[in-house]
Parts: C-alpha cells; sequence; structure tokens
C-alpha cells in the first residue's frame, strides 16, 4: 500500500529531469541548473519533518563517459543549491547489466527506505519518466510523474499521479490543493443565480 499523507515519512527525488535541468551524462558541477522553484518545495518537505532523498540512474559510469567522482561532485554541487538530503542513491550501471538498483527496478527505493529506517509504504518518489514511478511501484511506494518534453505519451497515459511540476506533485502528496493565478472558473460559469 502506498504512502498517503498521513503516513508519508520521506519523499524522494529523481535528480535529472526532476530537480536539476537534464544534461546528459554531466560531470561538470558547473552546469548544474535546479529547476524553477525545486528549493522552495524541497524546503517546504524538510520544514514539515520529513527526510529526503534523491535515486540516480548513472549509466554513464559503466560506459566510461563519467567518473563516479565527477557524479559526486555534481551531486555536492546539487545539495550546495537545493540544501542538504538525507539519503543519496546512485546506480553506477547499464541498461544490460541486470542489477536491481537500476530504474525501473525496486533496488534504490528500498535502499533509500531502509537506510532512513522506513518501510517503502512510508515514502513517495516523484520522477520525470516511467522507470521512476515504476521504480516507486515495484517497491511499495507512491509515485509521481512530473513529465518534461523528453517523457513519452505512453508513460504519462501509464502513470498512476501526474503533476504539471514539483509543486503540484508535493501538493498531491500532501493531498492539498494547489492554486495559482486566478480562482477556477466553475463557480464563474454558472452565471446568475
Amino acid at each position: 500500500m502506498a504512502s498517503n499523507a498521513s503516513t508519508l515519512k520521506a519523499v524522494l527525488f529523481d535528480r535529472d529531469g526532476t530537480l536539476v535541468v537534464d544534461v546528459p551524462y554531466n560531470g561538470d558541477p558547473q552546469l548544474v541548473k535546479p529547476f524553477p522553484h525545486a528549493r522552495k518545495v524541497l524546503d517546504e518537505v524538510r520544514s514539515r519533518g520529513l527526510a529526503t532523498g534523491v535515486l540516480s540512474n548513472q549509466s554513464g559510469i559503466a560506459r566510461g563517459l563519467l567518473t563516479a567522482q565527477e557524479v559526486d561532485s555534481v551531486n555536492a554541487r546539487v545539495e550546495d543549491l537545493l540544501g542538504p538530503f538525507d539519503v543519496w542513491e546512485v546506480c553506477p550501471h547499464g541498461s544490460g547489466d541486470a542489477c536491481l538498483c537500476r530504474k525501473p527496478a525496486p533496488g534504490m527505493v528500498r535502499s533509500a527506505c531502509r537506510r532512513l529506517g522506513i518501510d517503502p509504504s512510508e515514502a513517495a518518489f516523484i520522477g520525470d519518466i516511467g522507470s521512476d514511478v515504476e521504480a516507486a511501484a515495484a517497491a511499495g511506494a507512491r509515485g509521481v510523474l512530473v513529465p518534461t518534453p523528453q517523457t513519452r505519451a505512453e508513460e504519462v497515459a501509464a502513470a498512476p499521479e501526474v503533476a504539471a511540476d514539483l509543486e503540484q506533485a508535493v501538493a498531491l502528496l500532501f493531498g492539498e490543493p494547489l492554486f495559482r493565478g486566478p480562482a477556477p472558473l466553475g463557480p464563474l460559469l454558472k452565471g446568475p443565480a
């Protein structure tokens, strides 16, 4: 059973395409650019006493395109910009390595929860592609998809929950409405009473 707002103890995030702009196989900390409002969202999650974590496939290590040290330096820059995370999980394997950690496998979600001392049902995982929400489901966590232009239509259609951005994703987790701009048009369209 996936988490609901009352049992939620941790919010886990994909890194590239979710928290920061995706730069393929990035080994340069100077190229890290957070998405708008990412720090605000993380600060809100932390202010509620919830743990935060990052789970990231980094097959560039297996492919020899970047080193584990480069990934660590990029992750450190993410923390510099977005604040400290309670747990990091990185899968250095390629898609053909048959590891148990590479998303959509549930290994990183389970490991993060184990390290946080919680059950996966007490966690949510927010990501930008189908393998993120698949990993959450396989582990027994709640998954929320925040699509980007690179997210495939079938991944959006298959996701149990979809949000327009990080702010809306977290509002969904907390069971709170998110209103931006003018009030909803529904009551205004009914006409005079």
